[in-house]
């Protein structure tokens, strides 16, 4: 019997409608998939949705390929899958600084716009996008619906709140000092805030860590005033629990209560697995936000 993480790689990725790019490295793309009813003759609601790997070169948008297709020909959503900058592949280190950042922010901006032109105005509504992500994609859909409350000397910050009618994340490396203390996959927010300079003493990039953090936690970034929804898997061993529950704990005592949903006997990856009950949770709440 294939174990949660098995069953969930083991789909095959599903070729998306269409490709857009919303820059011009090479990972700034968007894998577009057209909403199969649903709808009941309206526009679908748009999600964009960030795949997970702990920010890792090696883990990219085709592994979420499946719920992407899952969620627009089941579920009747218009879905954006992200591709985004990450880490080396020579010494697989987690994210790149600051360009997975950049990227998370850029695509967001452009997608209601990106996703009018290439779907259409009749197949796509604008004016209800849910960002969606998993693990580290989880990370980025939360930051990317917070950017309006980082400081106005940002390069990331914005204005006013994201146009969003709310934000999804499926076991979310979601408060960055959690995830530190635990080690959430192989130390992997210390190596993205670290960034290149992990070469240099430990000292020198617990100095950028501490820097970097502020900005980058979205836990720090609460309250957003965005409806926002965990889906969590109460046995996840990847990003435990504890992560989802202090992001939930730092919004409430700044005035925002999100809503944490945890699935018991639910781990990691099942989240993302259309053959999976959880994933037809994870669809529901997306379209509790999304309608």
């Amino acid at each position: 019997m294939l174990n949660e993480e098995e069953s969930a790689l083991a789909h095959a990725p599903v070729p998306p409608d269409a490709t857009a790019t919303y820059g011009e490295h090479p990972d700034q793309v968007v894998d577009f998939f057209r909403p199969v009813g649903g709808g009941l003759g309206r526009p679908a609601p748009l999600v964009v949705l960030f795949h997970g790997g702990a920010w890792r070169a090696p883990y990219d948008r085709q592994h979420i390929s499946p719920l992407a297709a899952f969620l627009a020909r089941r579920h009747g959503f218009a879905v954006a899958s992200v591709e985004y900058r990450r880490g080396g592949e020579s010494r697989g280190t987690a994210g790149r600084w600051p360009e997975t950042l950049d990227d998370a922010a850029a695509a967001t901006d452009a997608l209601p716009g990106l996703a009018v032109a290439v779907l259409g105005a009749d197949t796509v509504d604008p004016r209800r996008i849910v960002l969606a992500g998993h693990s580290a994609g989880g990370h980025l859909a939360l930051w990317a619906a917070a950017r309006h409350e980082l400081p106005p000397d940002s390069p990331w910050h914005r204005p006013t709140p994201p146009p969003l009618r709310g934000v999804v994340a499926l076991a979310p490396i979601a408060d960055l000092t959690s995830a530190r203390a635990l080690g959430v996959c192989g130390d992997a927010v210390v190596q993205f805030l670290g960034g290149p300079e992990r070469e240099h003493s430990e000292e020198h990039v617990e100095e950028h860590v501490e820097a970097r953090q502020p900005e980058a936690d979205p836990a720090a970034l609460v309250p957003t005033g965005i409806a926002t929804t965990i889906v969590q898997g109460a046995t996840d061993n990847d990003v435990p629990p504890q992560i989802a529950e202090a992001y939930a704990t730092a919004s409430a005592k700044a005035g925002q209560e999100i809503q944490l949903t945890l699935l018991d006997g639910v781990g990691h990856f099942a989240l993302i697995d259309p053959s999976a009950d959880a994933a037809a949770v994870v669809a529901e709440e997306i379209a509790q936000l999304a309608w």
